[in-house]
């Protein structure tokens, strides 16, 4: 049985083929065909955060596989104290063929993996996000053609989507540069482990954007206050006033660099609308890819 509660858990080969397997849904999907490769299963979500492209990804994704779907919030799962974690995890598993979770802890993930008997996937956590990197990584492909030595710009915070995409460019030979202020980079801790298991990856890091972008194949940026982290979004917009990626930051990068947001964004701080709008942006092609992988994602998981 396997998980995916952190990129750590998938090998460069197991990358490669969700990859694949995500690429062959979407061209038979696009062709009108939605083979039932999972029919009669059951994803089972618990979320502790709300979510537009995440949750309605993974249950589109089940449905178009031929499966269904259960979400359940913190207070239907019992997360809020009614029950041991060990329980539920237990219980939910022993309902499901495979288990997707969003929450603020990363531990949390972790620990219901452990009791449960069925695949977990993390759907986000505070740590990790390992489903919108993939994501990402298959949209690169379709729009550049590789992924070996494409370049990867992240302007913004050092969060855990930054970090899913260092751990996922390691992987697939990619080169990545992080533009931040300081004490908003990635942590020493986070690189010294990158650094042990991918020892020929390095992840550049630079406080200036537009030095950043000059060589990008990729510029991507993130909101600069995520979810919980409301009541340091003063402080964090102040650090970021020189961050926002717009028409003039994308002019100092190659005239073919493409433009890429997990969304959701705050238009006018993180992004214009002028970039998020604009010729070289694939960002809705990207959240459209949320259940391209997805799919792939379960066929891969299940063994189908």
């Amino acid at each position: 049985m396997k998980h995916l509660t952190t990129l750590y858990d998938l090998t460069p080969s197991d990358l490669m083929d969700i990859l694949q397997r995500a690429a062959d849904l979407k061209a038979l999907f696009k062709k009108g065909e939605r083979p039932p490769l999972l029919q009669g299963r059951v994803l089972a979500q618990l979320f502790e955060k709300p979510s537009l492209r995440t949750r309605n990804s993974f249950e589109a994704a089940m449905i178009h596989l031929g499966g269904s779907g259960i979400f359940l919030t913190t207070a239907e799962a019992g997360l809020n104290g009614r029950e041991s974690l060990q329980d539920i995890a237990k219980v939910l598993s022993s309902f499901s063929d495979v288990i997707t979770m969003r929450t603020f802890s990363h531990s949390l993930i972790e620990d219901f993996a452990k009791h449960s008997n069925c695949p977990v996937i993390n759907g986000l956590s505070d740590e990790r996000h390992p489903c919108q990197a993939l994501t990402d990584l298959l949209t690169i492909q379709e729009t550049l053609g590789q992924l070996l030595d494409v370049h990867l710009v992240f302007i913004g915070d050092g969060n855990n989507v930054a970090m899913s995409l260092a751990i996922a460019s390691a992987m697939a030979g990619m080169k990545m540069t992080l533009a931040a202020p300081k004490g908003f980079e990635y942590s020493i801790e986070f690189l010294k482990e990158l650094s042990v298991r991918y020892p020929k990856h390095r992840v550049r890091q630079v406080e200036s954007p537009t030095e950043a972008v000059r060589t990008a194949d990729v510029v991507y940026t993130d909101v600069w206050a995520s979810m919980g982290q409301e009541e340091d979004a003063m402080r964090r917009n102040k650090a970021f006033a020189g961050f926002q990626v717009n028409e003039k930051l994308m002019k100092a990068a190659p005239k073919d660099a493409r433009f890429m947001h997990d969304l959701p964004a705050k238009r006018g701080l993180e992004v214009s609308d002028g970039v998020m709008d604009g010729p070289q942006s694939i960002v809705f092609q990207q959240a459209e890819n949320r259940m391209h992988l997805a799919r792939g994602l379960f066929a891969w998981i299940l063994g189908k």
